[in-house]
């Protein structure tokens, strides 16, 4: 885990908890730690179907997606459909980004790494470690990341399954039994990455470790496999949307005017006018639907265009 200059990792009843051997409860309490100001504006990419309370705005792929068991897109808040490798905001636009669960899917993690710190000045990063994704793999996960030092070592995979024999020996021995579930929920700070990063002092430093052999194609067809995503039980997601609704900053949201912090992914034009149904880009004249709370804002050629 690392954290730029000013940015703890953990708030302070996290750090409690984890000390006094309650780390199952720290965990669950991360969703709460933003260390921005109250006046701060801030996004969140592949925000799904559970975004951050303090998240401001949200942007998703997907109305609907198996990659997350078909959970309908939220967006209860300003919300723009678009890619996190073309993002339909301006430079600046926002004060911190939260990229939760997202990263570990991209096509292209270059773009992806630019595009948040295009638009944001500083930002959270978060997502199955390495060593977890290694034993534990996910069908749609095109990527393996781990922390060193301060900078993301980002690995592609040459398969879902990277290495089959380990995966095999960890489903048969260990995955079916109470022990793995104790120390999965005991463990979740060890098996996850987070990583929060500020233009400040250096931005995203990161490192790509390529692959030349022959890649199976990841993240099309196939069941996910694993927890991730999975519906909360009922009282759990009741619960859940309650915090949302309490934590969230929903009367400053209501007043956020979307298309002034939105231009245009296909030509980066920040001059969108209003029509009839939408807005249309003053310089390439594509046109996208648009209204208070939600914009349609999908590069040409769709989800594969990243």
């Amino acid at each position: 885990m690392s954290s730029s200059e000013g940015m703890p990792p953990d708030s302070q009843p996290m750090q409690l908890l984890r000390k006094i051997g309650l780390p199952t409860v720290a965990w669950s309490l991360r969703r709460l730690h933003v260390p921005v100001a109250p006046d701060a504006l801030v996004l969140e990419v592949g925000s799904g179907g559970n975004p951050y309370p303090r998240a401001n705005v949200l942007l998703d792929a997907y109305e609907s997606t198996r990659q997350r068991h078909f959970q309908p897109l939220i967006a209860d808040r300003p919300t723009v459909l678009g890619l996190v490798e073309k993002m339909p905001f301006r430079d600046d636009a926002f004060d911190f980004v939260i990229a939760s669960h997202v990263i570990e899917h991209s096509l292209d993690v270059h773009k992806f790494i630019a595009e948040l710190q295009r638009v944001a000045r500083a930002g959270y990063i978060e997502a199955p470690d390495a060593f977890f994704e290694r034993l534990n793999p996910y069908r749609d996960h095109r990527l393996e990341i781990t922390d060193r030092n301060g900078e993301l070592v980002i690995r592609h995979k040459r398969a879902w399954r990277h290495d089959e024999e380990l995966v095999e020996l960890f489903e048969a021995r260990v995955k079916s039994t109470p022990l793995w579930a104790r120390q999965l929920r005991r463990n979740a700070f060890a098996f996850h990455l987070r990583f929060y990063w500020s233009r400040d002092t250096g931005g995203i430093r990161y490192r790509v470790i390529e692959d030349d052999g022959p890649k199976e194609d990841i993240g099309g067809g196939g069941e996910e496999v694993g927890t991730e995503g999975a519906p909360a039980p009922w009282l759990r997601k009741r619960i859940i949307e309650s915090a949302r609704r309490l934590l969230s900053q929903a009367d400053r949201n209501d007043k956020i005017d979307l298309v002034s912090l939105l231009r245009c992914p296909d030509c980066g034009c920040d001059e969108l006018k209003p029509v009839a149904g939408g807005i249309v880009c003053s310089k390439c004249a594509r046109q996208y639907e648009c209204s208070d709370k939600l914009a349609r804002m999908m590069p040409a050629g769709g989800v594969g265009a990243g």
